[in-house]
């Protein structure tokens, strides 16, 4: 009788899987991310919608899709934070102003903000120079196995007349070279209705007007990777047109337009080479040049209530870092990095200063890492050539410590205790020192001193519907001296300069984040919650000593709740934002009301032999809030959006 074989001496055989994911990197300073999957169930049509779901950061939005729209972490103003863009920074030399309303979520990857400075060694002096730091992420492409290129065709419509198509081509060229190219359009009229109360009794509803924006986006990306190297280049083009809509301020009852308008050209060319090796040297090199063109119109022929402004703006900016680290013996590394970077503008205005701006910065950083202690400090020098057309040169030098730590107190118990101190400043921008009628040439630096102390604990189970458990909780407090402060005038163009000398930011940032696994059915809840107190403390004498800083709310959070159920994907938002005032005299007619928004997102998936089809509807402002972001500037009520995508 023969013996039946063994399953020991058969061969099976398998079709090799190609798996895709993020990887999740513990920090020693806090941080936030959210990866492409959750960027997509939130439902948000630009960068700046997702970030107001993050503790700490408040966006201000100066009025629907064609608004200005900036960050601001803790409450130390949209200047402090630097904004990277796949690893190099985004600069505006002019104004320091980057507006994050211009950058869409359809091929991005991650969002990630960090407070204080990433815990990694191997980074430009840049990463060092702000007090906190939000970067953007591209995608990167991936072929399944098999496959040679990807190509995702999308189309979003929706209200306030939103044409929005989408396209994102990758190809493998080689085994080792990616090409990716991918653009985008977005047209929208701005026209919402809002309603318009004053305290004498007026109460109408208006139409909201000159907010329509004509954007294209194109990206072209090149990568490469060897056994120890790899390498990307991007070629990144922006060009707008877009109306301001305005405060809604006017003298006559019920004419609320406003007709400035601008036209932005955004070239970026920049590269990126990473050189890591089995030993204990790795080095990084990146290198960009940066065009923009600015065009700004107010005509007071057709808005009464502005001054005749038409002004044409040049930007050009050159930058250079290089990066290197060593890791030695026990845990320890020692790296410096050393950045070049040249910024001029240029304008066809009359007596205009031609400022041109030179900065050399070295960043001197060590650390120290063990199973249970992590330790990471930094030396930042900094030097600073402003010159102008008929000025002499002005010098500026200064160094700034950072340190940063993190403990854990038992082994395999998910808890970590983490602190840091943060030493840093932020210049004067050009058109702070150098603009025709509001520039001051001796305005002083913003000087920052951060500390921070936290925990986090992180838990991952097997045997219970809830698969992982994430905690963070930290208390900071930020010291701003000197701190300038701009505030917007009758146009969205002009600003007046304040500065309040002295700031004091205490704050407490809570965050909490589940997975929880019920048979087929996902769920993804988050929380976010930020009490800051920021009040201004520069005169003793003054009325308004102690009084919190216009635009921070005491009290700020956000609840999302993500579901995947076989081929759906639903997403559930609430954010809200408490009282705070729009000047520093916290009186009650300064006194803006708390807002909250409920947003809804569903999609299907179809999948039709090598096609899929992808369909989301969102439903944002679900209540029909009445609220201002910024005082005067009213916001969008209930509206749709209808996305279809086509991935083959």
């Amino acid at each position: 009788m023969a013996e039946e074989p063994s399953v020991r001496d058969s061969v099976h055989t398998i079709d090799e899987i190609v798996v895709h994911a993020q990887q999740r990197r513990l920090t020693l300073a806090p941080s936030q991310l959210l990866t492409r999957g959750e960027l997509t169930r939130l439902g948000a049509l630009s960068v700046a919608d997702v970030l107001r779901y993050y503790s700490g950061v408040q966006i201000k939005d100066y009025g629907g899709i064609g608004g200005l729209k900036t960050i601001n972490v803790r409450s130390m103003g949209s200047h402090h934070v630097g904004v990277f863009y796949d690893g190099v920074q985004l600069g505006n030399a002019q104004n320091g102003i980057i507006d994050l309303g211009r950058f869409s979520l359809e091929n991005m990857e991650t969002i990630s903000v960090y407070n204080g400075q990433k815990s990694q060694l191997l980074q430009s002096a840049r990463d060092y120079a702000s007090s906190s730091a939000l970067y953007l992420r591209s995608r990167r492409p991936s072929f399944d196995l098999g496959r040679q290129h990807n190509i995702n065709v999308g189309l979003r419509v929706g209200s306030f007349h939103t044409l929005n198509p989408s396209l994102l081509w990758e190809h493998r060229l080689s085994p080792r070279t990616d090409l990716s190219l991918s653009g985008e359009y977005l047209y929208t009229s701005g026209q919402y209705p809002f309603r318009y109360r004053r305290k004498d009794g007026y109460d109408t509803t208006a139409l909201r007007q000159n907010g329509d924006v004509r954007a294209l986006r194109t990206e072209l990306g090149l990568y490469h990777h060897r056994a120890h190297s790899r390498y990307t280049g991007k070629l990144y083009l922006y060009n707008s047109e877009r109306g301001y809509p305005g405060a809604v301020v006017r003298e006559v009852p019920g004419l609320f337009r406003n007709q400035d308008r601008q036209w932005d050209t955004n070239l970026l060319v920049q590269g990126t080479m990473q050189y890591e090796p089995k030993g204990r040297y790795q080095m990084q090199v990146l290198g960009k040049y940066a065009y923009d063109y600015l065009h700004y119109i107010s005509d007071p022929r057709l808005d009464v209530s502005t001054m005749y402004i038409d002004n044409r703006y040049h930007q050009h900016e050159a930058y250079l870092s290089v990066a290197q680290l060593i890791t030695l013996d026990q845990g320890w590394g020692l790296a410096l990095s050393t950045d070049a970077q040249y910024n001029a503008v240029r304008a066809d205005l009359t007596d205009f200063a031609y400022p041109h701006r030179a900065q050399l910065l070295s960043a001197l950083s060590g650390s120290y890492s063990s199973p249970r202690l992590s330790i990471q400090t930094s030396l930042l020098h900094t030097l600073v050539r402003d010159a102008t057309k008929h000025d002499a040169p002005q010098w500026r030098s200064i160094v700034s410590p950072s340190i940063v730590a993190s403990w854990q107190p038992w082994v395999n118990r998910g808890l970590s205790l983490r602190a840091f101190y943060k030493h840093i400043f932020r210049l004067p921008t050009l058109s702070d020192l150098y603009y025709t009628f509001i520039g001051n040439k001796l305005l002083n630096p913003e000087y920052t001193v951060q500390y921070n102390v936290g925990a986090v604990w992180r838990r991952s189970y097997t045997s219970t519907p809830l698969r992982t458990l994430e905690l963070q909780a930290d208390a900071y407090y930020n010291r701003v001296r000197d701190k300038i402060v701009a505030m917007p005038t009758s146009n969205q163009f002009r600003w007046t300069m304040l500065n309040f000398g002295l700031v004091d930011i205490v704050g407490l940032d809570l965050s909490a984040s589940a997975t929880i696994q019920l048979a087929s059915l996902r769920l993804m809840p988050r929380l976010s919650y930020t009490y800051q107190q920021a009040s201004e403390h520069t005169d003793t004498t003054s009325p308004w000593y102690g009084g919190q800083i216009p635009y921070v709310p005491w009290h700020a959070g956000s609840v999302t709740v993500g579901a995947d159920w076989q081929r759906w994907v639903w997403s559930y938002s609430f954010i809200y934002t408490g009282e705070r005032y729009h000047s520093v005299a916290n009186l009650q007619e300064f006194h803006i009301q708390p807002w909250y928004t409920h947003d809804l997102s569903l999609s299907y998936t179809w999948q039709l032999s090598s096609l899929k089809l992808v369909g989301t509807l969102e439903v944002n402002n679900l209540l029909n809030q009445q609220y201002e972001v910024v005082k005067s500037y009213p916001m969008p009520g209930t509206n749709f959006r209808l996305k279809l995508n086509a991935i083959f």
